[in-house]
């Protein structure tokens, strides 16, 4: 039984399993978006979200123990550069994990992890949405019942020009 044992293991020895998530993580820093096995892909959220908290504060204690875990200069000038001033006013969830299906050899779960604020379909998806619903709410409210009123007045006009020429030819 496995009470109160937080970390996946994934099938190997701390060692392995640590250099793993951490080059998975140097992965995702650097091309914003990989794709992996489920299990990875939520392992690696719980490893590389502290990492992108402690990006925020740009001072060399926390590049030096960044780096401690990461162990590739580049991707921790690719954080503390241009993933760390995107993400300033999150206050969490850097990463998304999207299930893609089965790998074909094993039948393995697979998922595509990747930071919110890089993607870009995404985003324009969302600005998109949030464009929509503001207009289609003011234009509800506002345009409305100033559309409708002219409206009736120029139907209740042409209303009782129309009737009475209707009925005179049927009086005839």
């Amino acid at each position: 039984m496995r009470h109160n044992r937080s970390i996946n293991h994934l099938g190997r020895k701390s060692g392995h399993r640590k250099a793993m998530l951490a080059n998975m993580a140097c992965s995702l820093i650097m091309h914003k978006q990989i794709e992996t096995t489920l299990a990875k892909a939520k392992a690696l959220r719980m490893y590389v979200e502290p990492l992108i908290t402690k990006s925020k504060d740009d001072s060399t204690h926390s590049r030096r123990t960044v780096f401690s875990y990461l162990k590739q200069k580049e991707a921790v000038t690719e954080l503390f550069r241009t993933v760390a001033p995107k993400i300033a006013d999150r206050p969490g969830g850097y990463t998304r994990i999207v299930k893609t299906g089965f790998r074909e050899g094993d039948a393995a779960d697979m998922a595509i992890i990747e930071l919110v604020d890089f993607n870009e379909a995404a985003l324009a998806a969302t600005a998109k949405e949030t464009k929509k619903a503001a207009t289609r709410r003011s234009r509800k409210k506002a345009d409305a019942p100033k559309a409708e009123a002219p409206k009736a007045e120029a139907k209740a006009e042409e209303a009782p020009a129309a009737e009475p020429a209707a009925e005179e030819p049927k009086a005839e």
